[in-house]
């Protein structure tokens, strides 16, 4: 009888210690990998402001369309950052990167440099693993003397794992990167940016 009972002891306290014991959390970030710059390097500066993202995906954790109304909330794969700033970095990266300048948010600036400030406005940031991350954003970009107000639509095939559905969104602000940096070119030299 006392073994029988070590034995339900052992195996009851084995099953409340897995009980207790939580599913691992990943951390996923929307920053590319470090890469070359332009050999290029602009005549000015960029100024990427905070950027809005719509509140259903504002939070730490990854959210997942499922059909056409529903979303999962995940929490054990979440933001190494708020969504928000895990999509500004990324985009004064891939920005800092394309057109060999760097961004100087928050910093002092001289009187006279030359800066292009970039505002994005996330309207859509949806991800669907097996599917889509779909990205649209309204945005623009500005001198004392030039600017330009845009809007883009772009969509990544995103695999069947959270790695793979995070490098779509990737690739995805990179695709808007390349449109704001053409756009900022262009406003930098003083002439109206075309939208595409």
């Amino acid at each position: 009888m006392m073994k029988y009972t070590r034995h339900a002891a052992s195996a009851l306290l084995a099953t409340a210690l897995a009980a207790c014991s939580s599913a691992p959390v990943h951390f996923h970030t929307l920053v590319p990998p470090a890469t070359a710059p332009s050999a290029t390097v602009a005549p000015f500066a960029i100024d990427v402001q905070a950027v809005g993202v719509p509140p259903q995906v504002d939070q730490p954790s990854m959210v997942l369309r499922s059909g056409s109304s529903s979303v999962n909330v995940l929490d054990g794969e979440r933001w190494a950052s708020p969504l928000g700033d895990e999509i500004r970095t990324a985009l004064a990266a891939d920005l800092s990167s394309r057109l060999g300048t760097h961004d100087i948010h928050g910093l002092p600036r001289g009187k006279d440099a030359k800066v292009v400030r970039v505002q994005v406005d996330v309207r859509r940031f949806d991800s669907e693993l097996g599917g889509n991350a779909t990205l649209e954003a309204a945005w623009s970009v500005r001198t004392d003397a030039q600017s330009a107000n845009c809007a883009s639509r772009v969509v990544e095939p995103a695999g069947g794992s959270y790695d793979t559905l995070v490098e779509a969104h990737q690739r995805a602000i990179g695709q808007l990167s390349d449109q704001v940096a053409a756009a900022a070119r262009s406003v930098a030299n003083g002439q109206p940016a075309a939208c595409r």
